[in-house]
């Protein structure tokens, strides 16, 4: 197990990468804005599981072949950015003609589980969320006292504590935004059309993701 200090150091190091929001906090504020506090809070807790997946692909070394394989990177990349680019096209094609903007959106509303998988989905379909685990992780890992396997695991753990507890401040901060916009933007469909833009903007910009030589990348 990592010693007293070294989670102290691991705690500050990460909540200074959580200072800086990266594409997974956009996800979650467009969800908070568009649909409200626990759509927010659910994408928050569902993007932080598919963090403790890349915790545990590091742990058993998965995330060394994701890094050496460029094949393998591009095709995990190109089906996240997919995934989002329809999730956008989604909210930007659909017709509501003859409806009221505000009953059509209430049909639109996603369950809580739906949203759940969305950002467990969306997360776990980045492949350079699996490099900075890879590249960050090990960095907090003393072979003298022990496997580091379990260590990864733990330190994955508390990351992923931190960044839910930071990303619902997010979530939550949007949430509150959202209110007013709802009100404002929701009549003319605006609201699920800048949603639909940022789903295809988080898209566009996964795709054209590089995979980095070896550097420690901001998280999302």
């Amino acid at each position: 197990m990592p010693t007293a200090s070294t989670f102290l150091v691991f705690a500050g190091a990460a909540l200074v990468l959580f200072v800086v929001p990266g594409p997974a906090v956009m996800f979650i504020v467009a969800r908070s804005v568009e649909q409200g506090r626990a759509a927010g809070l659910t994408s928050a807790a569902g993007v932080a599981l598919g963090s403790q997946v890349h915790s545990l692909f590091a742990a058993l070394g998965l995330s060394v072949v994701l890094a050496r394989s460029a094949a393998l990177f591009t095709a995990v990349k190109l089906a996240g950015a997919v995934y989002l680019i329809v999730m956008g096209l989604r909210k930007l094609l659909v017709r509501r003609r003859g409806i009221d903007p505000v009953t059509a959106a209430e049909r639109q509303r996603q369950p809580l589980k739906r949203i759940f998988v969305n950002g467990f989905v969306v997360n776990v379909l980045n492949p350079k969320t699996a490099l900075f685990f890879l590249a960050f992780l090990p960095q907090f890992v003393d072979v003298r006292r022990g496997p580091a396997a379990p260590q990864i695991l733990v330190l994955g753990l508390t990351f992923g504590l931190i960044g839910v507890c930071s990303d619902s401040m997010y979530a939550l901060t949007a949430s509150f935004a959202g209110e007013r916009l709802r009100g404002r933007m929701g009549r003319s469909g605006g609201l699920d059309r800048a949603s639909g833009v940022i789903y295809v903007v988080l898209g566009l910009v996964a795709a054209l993701a590089r995979r980095p030589a070896s550097a420690v990348t901001p998280r999302g």
